[in-house]
């Protein structure tokens, strides 16, 4: 066989596979969403951990989120915090509003890190879009009132760190 054919056949076992992949995350995403909303807590968490540790932002904060109030899963601060830091770092806006409010605002997990939390709320707010408004006003208020408690040197701190943050991909 040569090259050429040997290129067509990968390209359209790609082009089968991909969508497909993409089809199974948004089904079992919206699954998971919609047993959630059903109050089965176990099926969701099951879903999301399993997109979780493949790396979904997502499905990370989702997760994050039931550790943090112990819906399904044992309730764990540290998990929480773990899960949404994962995605932070990749860039997703509800995880960074979620650390953040936990460094600034949280119950001792991770320790209060008022430079940090503003860091992660700026970025969040950035993040958001439109169809998060309710998130990005929540957003504004509580960085606002993390403002008012910051020197202007942590203030200063917190700018710096914001400009130098990159996504990682995970």
């Amino acid at each position: 066989m040569n090259i050429t054919k040997l290129l067509a056949i990968v390209a359209t076992l790609l082009a089968i596979a991909l969508p497909v992949a993409a089809q199974s995350l948004e089904a079992e995403m919206r699954e998971a969403a919609g047993a959630y909303e059903r109050k089965d807590m176990a099926t969701a968490a099951r879903i999301w951990k399993a997109w979780a540790d493949k790396g979904n932002a997502e499905a990370r904060t989702l997760l994050g989120a039931m550790y943090w109030s112990g819906e399904g899963v044992p309730r764990d601060h540290k998990e929480a915090a773990r899960l949404y830091l994962l995605a932070a770092n990749q860039g997703y806006a509800r995880a960074q509003n979620d650390i953040g409010f936990m460094y600034g605002f949280g119950e001792g997990t991770p320790p209060a890190n008022d430079i940090e939390a503003y860091k992660w709320l700026t970025l969040a707010i950035k993040g958001y879009t439109s169809k998060n408004q309710d998130r990005l006003d929540q957003a504004i208020k509580d960085k606002a009132t993390l403002a008012k408690r910051m020197t202007k040197a942590q203030i200063t701190e917190a700018e710096a760190r914001v400009k130098g943050w990159k996504p990682v991909a995970q």
